[in-house]
């Protein structure tokens, strides 16, 4: 997906326990990853996932059970009220977020 393990890692976090929408957590990114990314880049990988995270979440809704070592699980989704079918292009936050990067 061009995106490591550890980066997903964070964008679970951030997405799942933080709560975090594109522009949110672009904006809690570019502190942490300051010394390794441009905003710009960030902008690109939050956008990237963004998109992908609308395209497939609602084949989240339902998953198989498994064990998860971690201590949030995608798999508990019992208080998720969250929509599951998002607008891809996610306008007004990745316009946010541009507008930002500039």
């Amino acid at each position: 997906m061009g995106m490591t393990y550890a980066e997903l890692n964070m964008y679970g976090h951030l997405r799942k326990q933080s709560g975090c929408g594109p522009y949110s957590m672009f904006c809690k990114l570019i502190h942490l990853w300051k010394d390794k990314l441009t905003p710009a880049e960030v902008a690109e990988k939050v956008k990237f996932f963004f998109r992908h995270y609308a395209i497939n979440r609602h084949k989240m809704t339902v998953l198989t059970p498994s064990y998860h070592a971690e201590s949030y699980s995608p798999d508990d989704n019992r208080f998720d009220h969250r929509q599951f079918l998002y607008n891809a292009k996610w306008k007004w936050q990745f316009d946010t977020i541009d507008v930002q990067v500039t």
